[in-house]
């Protein structure tokens, strides 16, 4: 199954609160929007990806227990990234300084910021252009580190701004660098 986009711009132009009541009334659907105002409806992952995608999330939060950085957050959050769009991460991660300045409405509902980390993990339904164009966006709208987990082509993608995408072959040893500090994950 692939990822449909439905332009509505034509037709009608989500604020951001009308973004947001649309996803609390279709809780069943997971959705993005575009920078172009495009709704995207993205895929459900099957057992693998999912497994693969909380372990992740796992070794991550385990890291930001001990060192008390930042927030981790999951797939099912969204955040309105400076571009006007709102996006997603397969697992996100956000500098506790960062995350303290927002308000409690802005902190319940879909954070406007940009996470510092993320990680977006290629499943089986996923086209590898769209991700590659997902992690482009988030470089212009402020991601510190991100990596981008292809395990169908054994490769990682790790994208740092003001540098060319670094490719790294599977297994590997991930460094969440200074972003990150003492992070590292085995893929």
């Amino acid at each position: 199954m692939n990822t449909v986009v439905l332009n509505l711009e034509p037709i009608v132009h989500l604020t951001d609160e009308q973004f947001y009541q649309l996803c609390m009334t279709n809780r069943d659907l997971k959705l993005e929007r575009s920078v172009r105002g495009e709704l995207i409806i993205v895929s459900p992952v099957g057992g693998e990806s999912g497994t693969q995608e909380a372990d992740l999330i796992t070794d991550l939060n385990i890291w930001n227990r001990k060192t008390k950085l930042g927030k981790v957050f999951s797939s099912s959050t969204i955040f309105r990234l400076p571009n006007g769009a709102a996006r997603s991460p397969d697992v996100a991660w956000v500098r506790l300084e960062r995350w303290e300045v927002l308000t409690p409405e802005q902190r319940k509902q879909f954070p406007p910021l940009m996470p510092d980390f993320v990680i977006e993990l290629r499943s089986e339904t996923d086209r590898l252009k769209p991700l590659q164009d997902k992690m482009q966006e988030y470089l212009e709208n402020g991601l510190c580190l991100g990596w981008l987990i292809n395990p169908q082509e054994q490769q990682v993608e790790i994208y740092r701004p003001d540098m060319p995408v670094e490719v790294v072959q599977i297994p590997t040893l991930l460094s969440g660098e200074e972003v990150l500090p003492g992070f590292e994950l085995q893929i």
